[in-house]
């Protein structure tokens, strides 16, 4: 896996756009122009890997919707990248009939079936465009790469794999059969564009171990038609692995509910939690304010702004895992080192605009000149270095008001440390009603984290005084109702997960951490420093990945999909530990999760950890689910 994900992606996605052949490095030729033609799924996938400008290069001048009116262009080739449902099979022979393009290359996202394949042809010997038919590929790419290490499963129709659609009462088996088969469509994907069979390992009696069953079955017969297994041949002969195989831990959302609904320090998973954050690229409202106008003047309306947070983006790649003062000081050093760049072309700027010819000039100029050039060279590099400050001070800025107005590092600190079972300094009664503090659901998950994570649950005459402080402050208990039911469940099933015992420290509670001069006036936020913590889905995947034995883990089924008969067991064969892992979650995952293992992996040298999940949901959205189950 020295390849990380997102590079076998887009590689795979080069190749679709050059027709399925290689493309060529040194090829000094034009691009041959194309067409694209994604539907939403497409799109999702391809706009966090390649931008409009990486598009062009690879040819393509126009890139549609297929579900939009387009215009005939009898003299271009088309590139489709679409799933293969019925409409859009429907949509590609309307287009075969009235003969859009000059060429079709069909590329399906995930496997297409025998009979929407006839469809097609059918379709193409109707409208006597079969020659125009030039290629059809499955892709296998059904799922999103958003990092390097993470990956979600899909976003259009997310709600069809939600924790909620797996978690409702009132599932019948066949929804859920549905829901287990897309779910491994997608993994099976992920697996093909790896290049890897995983052995994998998974809790009992969940819906991860369903995902399992059903993906080692899928891989099994894959490895098994020799003919057309997709594991074979070129994809695994580049040597991209070590001997080992990866290993593929599932585990089910419902071990950990409190991790989704913690409140975060640090910047990703932050800019998640308060921004709206989505497919990596997020949008602000920003308020222009009122300028010095005549009395009466109406404020100016706010204007949305999106910015993408990209891999080429440095400042975003180093510290969207650091806490957030340290970014906000990032941030500020950043703007300083700028300034003095731009200071300097100024300067010599000025001198260049000498009067006069004496001597001291003339041989201060020829000294600048090359000072100049320099400068002159080095413009682009700063513009896109200002472009970054000005994001991520808008970024940042907003997020310190959502930290400010609901004192978000307040309710950090004390999260964690009723997750590490440590001593409350402050009732949690006074901060559900202390109208300052955050917004009702900001009291709501600190309620419920408090709930999962108490080993005891609160005495009944306790509850009321708490659901009646926390119906004072405007909360929707229907979430509670839900959790009340699986704490009662995983009860008879097992003990809590615990956090280990660890709180954040806080710096001097107002330490300075700014000077004063600076924009951000983070005077009343806590400077807190993160211990190392494992979260429990990090220490399972430390148990699986070292082999060590705990209760917790002891009883993971173990399948490997190349050994010729399933054995059902959980004894692993292989004793060693390994070097890479892929975590899936299933029923959605977060950045905190994301990026606590990306810090347990930096510790281990040369082992890789891939994160992924059936959605990525923020705290707000995963209420929200809570709060529909809770409503039974």
């Amino acid at each position: 896996m020295a390849a990380g994900i997102r590079e076998k992606q887009t590689v795979a996605l080069k190749r679709m756009l050059n027709f399925n052949v290689p493309p060529v490095k040194n090829s000094t030729g034009e691009p041959v122009w194309k067409v694209l033609i994604y539907d939403r799924f497409g799109q999702d996938i391809i706009s966090p890997l390649l931008s409009v400008k990486e598009l062009r290069d690879m040819g393509i001048t126009l890139h549609l919707l297929l579900h939009s009116d387009r215009d005939a262009i009898p003299d271009v080739p088309a590139v489709y990248f679409v799933m293969p449902t019925e409409e859009n099979i429907d949509r590609m022979c309307q287009d075969l009939r009235n003969q859009l393009y000059e060429s079709y290359y069909l590329n399906f996202i995930s496997a297409i079936s025998r009979s929407k394949l006839e469809d097609i042809a059918n379709a193409a010997i109707g409208a006597n465009a079969v020659t125009q038919v030039a290629k059809v590929f499955d892709q296998y790419l059904n799922f999103i790469t958003l990092e390097d290490d993470m990956f979600i499963l899909c976003n259009q129709n997310k709600e069809l794999v939600s924790y909620r659609a797996i978690n409702r009462p009132d599932i019948t088996d066949t929804e859920m059969e549905t829901i287990m088969d897309t779910i491994v469509d997608s993994l099976f994907c992920f697996f093909v564009t790896l290049g890897a069979i995983p052995i994998i390992r998974c809790s009992r009696g969940t819906a991860a171990e369903m995902v399992a069953v059903k993906l080692d079955k899928k891989l099994r017969e894959n490895l098994r038609d020799a003919r057309n297994s997709l594991f074979t041949g070129d994809a695994l002969g580049t040597g991209q692995f070590s001997f080992q195989r990866p290993l593929l831990v599932l585990v089910d959302r419902n071990i950990d509910l409190a991790t989704p609904l913690h409140h975060t320090w640090t910047y990703q998973a932050l800019v998640h939690d308060v921004l709206d954050f989505h497919l990596n690229r997020v949008n602000l409202e920003e308020s222009t304010g009122t300028e010095s106008s005549p009395a009466g003047a109406r404020p100016k309306k706010k204007s949305k702004k999106s910015y993408d947070l990209t891999a080429s983006d440095k400042f975003w790649q180093k510290h969207k895992g650091s806490p957030f003062p340290e970014v906000a000081e990032s941030v500020q050093q950043e703007l300083e080192s700028y300034r003095a760049q731009e200071d300097e072309v100024k300067r010599l700027k000025s001198i260049m605009g000498i009067e006069g010819e004496d001597e001291g000039a003339i041989s201060m100029l020829s000294d600048n000149t090359a000072k100049l050039t320099s400068a002159v060279s080095s413009l682009p590099e700063l513009l896109e270095k200002k472009r970054l400050i000005d994001l991520h001070t808008n970024v940042a800025t907003a997020v310190l008001e959502h930290i400010k107005s609901r004192k978000l590092d307040v309710y950090f600190e004390y999260e964690e440390k009723i997750m590490s079972k440590s001593t409350l300094d402050k009732s949690l009664l006074d901060m559900i009603s202390d109208p300052d503090a955050g917004t009702p659901e900001d009291k709501m998950r600190l309620f419920l984290i408090y709930y999962i994570s108490s080993a005891q649950a609160p005495s009944e005459i306790d509850l009321e005084q708490y659901k009646k402080a926390l119906m004072d402050a405007g909360c929707n208990l229907a979430p509670l109702n839900y959790i009340k039911q699986w704490k009662a469940f995983t009860k008879m099933a097992s003990a809590p997960a615990s956090y280990g015992n660890t709180t954040p420290k806080p710096l001097g509670l107002f330490s300075r951490v700014m000077n004063t001069g600076s924009q951000y006036v983070m005077e009343g936020v806590k400077n807190l420093v993160l211990k190392q913590q494992n979260l429990p889905v990090t220490r399972i995947l430390d148990n699986l990945m070292e082999m060590k034995s705990n209760p917790e883990t002891d009883d993971y089924r173990y399948f490997d999909p190349k050994m010729l008969r399933g054995s059902d067991s959980s004894v692993p064969r292989n004793k060693n530990p390994f070097q890479e892992a892929i975590v899936f979650v299933v029923g959605g995952g977060n950045y905190i999760e994301y990026q606590n293992l990306i810090d347990y992996i930096k510790g281990k040298q040369g082992k890789h950890v891939l994160y992924g999940c059936s959605e990525l949901f923020n705290a707000t959205q995963f209420i929200k689910q809570l709060s529909q189950l809770g409503q039974k």
